[in-house]
């Protein structure tokens, strides 16, 4: 991996990291300001397969997006190159009157620096602009909401957001380390099985300075300080011309 490389993909200098919280949440909101949210190789029917190199190339070399396990097992190895100390987590996503999702369903990183754990997600789609400190104890503002980090019986812990007076679970974490390849049964299930949301239909997403612009089959649509203006997408040409024109993103 060049370091350089994928640090001017997502727009910063490589001119010497501090190992901080600064520096992470930086890291993160570049990340989610340059890289999309995207499962386009999944309708594409083109394999999403968790090596490194070749998430590399796709993201960096390529100017692409991903979904979780990509985005979030690529930025793993970026840390891990600026001196970072992380692990994989495997993460359960909400799904409301469903429950939770079975494990590995979601991948994300905790960073400890010192005493403190964050959890750092830029493969979430529409989640935190900056890492959640792993701290029940307080509400966190972040950008995009108002967030709380709560542990569990289990050992676990859960991101909770709130929505009005109410909080509203988003997922539920282990604290285990693991392997960038133990989340490949799950990845392939997420890229062929029509129980799978992300095989029901394209999706490329990403966030700007003032709010978000989402690309689907149906839609395209484009929020700015809280107003949220959508066209109908019509026809496969317009699809590609606005994923080229809006993403920098063309199918080769």
């Amino acid at each position: 991996m060049n370091r350089t490389a994928y640090l001017a993909r997502i727009g910063i200098a490589d001119a010497g990291c501090a190992i901080d919280e600064k520096t992470l949440n930086l890291l993160q909101r570049q990340h989610l300001l340059n890289v999309p949210f995207e499962n386009l190789d999944i309708g594409w029917h083109r394999p999403i397969i968790l090596d490194t190199e070749r998430l590399y190339k796709k993201v960096v070399e390529g100017g692409r997006g991903g979904f979780c396990y990509e985005l979030n097992g690529l930025f793993n190895e970026l840390l891990v190159d600026l001196g970072f100390h992380t692990r994989l987590v495997s993460g359960r996503v909400y799904g409301g009157e469903e429950g939770y999702g079975p494990e590995f369903d979601h991948m994300a990183i905790v960073v400890t620096l010192g005493d403190a754990e964050f959890l750092a997600d830029v493969g979430f789609g529409d989640f935190c602009y900056e890492p959640l400190k792993i701290d029940p104890s307080e509400e966190q503002v972040d950008r995009e909401g108002v967030f709380i980090v709560r542990a569990t019986e289990h050992g676990s812990f859960e991101v909770e957001k709130k929505s009005g007076d109410t909080w509203r679970p988003e997922c539920l974490f282990g604290r285990s380390s693991h392997k960038l390849q133990e989340f490949t049964a799950m990845c392939e299930f997420h890229q062929t099985s029509p129980e799978s949301h992300f095989t029901k239909g394209r999706i490329c997403s990403l966030m700007t300075e003032n709010g978000r612009k989402t690309l689907s089959e149906k839609t395209f649509g484009v929020t700015t300080n809280g107003v949220k203006i959508e066209t109908a997408v019509e026809s496969e040409d317009q699809f590609n011309r606005i994923l080229k024109q809006k993403f920098l993103i063309e199918k080769v």
